[in-house]
């Protein structure tokens, strides 16, 4: 009878095993397992275009259906020559995080390593998709996307009020986030590693028109590395299902809520730095200060004028705790994540495959 080995297997040397043959970056686009993530929803006027323009390299193509009026799934399905597309259909609306989130799960199931991902409504150059990836493969960044802002020029095609709505909206995000290095945060051409993704469907990201910004907050608590590529703005005659008026007030209150979460979480939970102090004492004397104006304010006579010390007294604490706050905030914008988290993610899974 054979023998069984059942000596304990040394993780460390399985480790080095493993790093001695690990094979190299592919050659090739065409064999570096990237798919293509396209939510669907009143989009039939576009999506075989935006099918067309996939480049040749993309090894998959998921349109999901996210429960649309307009049939998007049998559309493509009965239009569709490309045998590259998988269609997805989900059997309650899900908003356009949602459908994403179902088209990573698909992808990632049939092989996919990194996932880009696009809108139906064939508004983003699918000629960028390389500048996407090619962070991803090159182990330099876990999340990347499209950035309109890094040029005037790239700008024209954009209407005015995006352009303002944006530039506030992503000043919003580096304060819920912690991404203090991106911009135009609402930008939904995307790209994800796999394992990335998988660890972000574990997560509660918001599943409508906030998706882009949460999806940031939750990578941000993974410390995952995100990289901005930048790119031209492109608008033709899609209509688009977002109402400013709409979304102020939510995204407001959303930003408030991550921006609270992310501090007590990085800096009183999981941390303790220099930053938590400069926090609690730049929120104490801030407080303090302003307290006891309004204090005095409130109390003094109408025809008493305040001496000197009053003055002093409340304005100090004042100045102090701007000084501090604006510290911690230095802090914060150095404390960007730098490394990523995908390559040991990567060798995790197949270390926990072999065993």
């Amino acid at each position: 009878m054979t023998s069984v080995d059942r000596t304990p297997r040394d993780p460390a040397a399985a480790l080095r095993e493993r790093l001695s043959v690990r094979p190299a970056l592919p050659l090739a686009l065409e064999e570096a397992g990237v798919w293509l993530v396209v939510p669907c929803y009143k989009v039939t006027d576009h999506i075989l275009n935006v099918i067309a323009a996939t480049p040749a390299w993309f090894e998959g193509i998921v349109c999901v259906d996210d429960c649309c009026p307009d049939k998007s799934g049998d559309f493509i399905e009965a239009n569709n020559t490309d045998p590259r597309v998988v269609v997805v259909r989900l059997a309650k609306n899900q908003g356009v995080g949602g459908a994403t989130l179902a088209g990573y799960a698909e992808a990632a199931r049939r092989g996919g390593r990194v996932l880009v991902k696009v809108d139906g409504d064939d508004q983003m150059d699918l000629s960028y998709a390389a500048q996407l990836v090619a962070p991803v493969l090159l182990g330099e960044a876990d999340y990347t996307k499209g950035n309109r802002f890094t040029s005037i020029s790239h700008l024209t095609a954009m209407p005015t009020i995006r352009v303002l709505g944006n530039a506030m909206l992503s000043f919003a995000a580096k304060l819920s986030t912690g991404y203090w290095n991106i911009f135009d945060p609402t930008n939904g051409y995307t790209a994800i590693e796999a394992n990335v993704a998988r660890l972000v469907m574990q997560k509660r990201v918001a599943r409508r028109f906030f998706f882009e910004t949460d999806l940031l907050y939750h990578l941000g608590t993974l410390r995952a590395v995100v990289r901005d590529v930048p790119m031209p703005s492109r608008y033709g005659d899609e209509v688009s299902n977002i109402r400013i008026s709409q979304i102020i007030g939510p995204f407001a209150a959303k930003h408030a809520r991550n921006f609270a979460q992310r501090v007590i979480g990085q800096y009183f939970v999981r941390d303790f730095s220099a930053a938590s102090l400069e926090l609690v004492f730049g929120l104490f004397f801030t407080l303090f200060g302003v307290g006891y104006a309004l204090s005095y304010l409130a109390n003094r006579e109408p025809t008493q004028a305040a001496s000197a010390g009053v003055v002093m007294l409340a304005a100090l604490p004042v100045i102090l705790g701007a000084q501090f706050l604006l510290q911690a905030m230095n802090f914060d914008v150095l404390n960007v994540p730098i490394r990523p988290i995908h390559p040991y993610l990567n060798m995790l899974r197949e270390l926990e495959t072999d065993v």
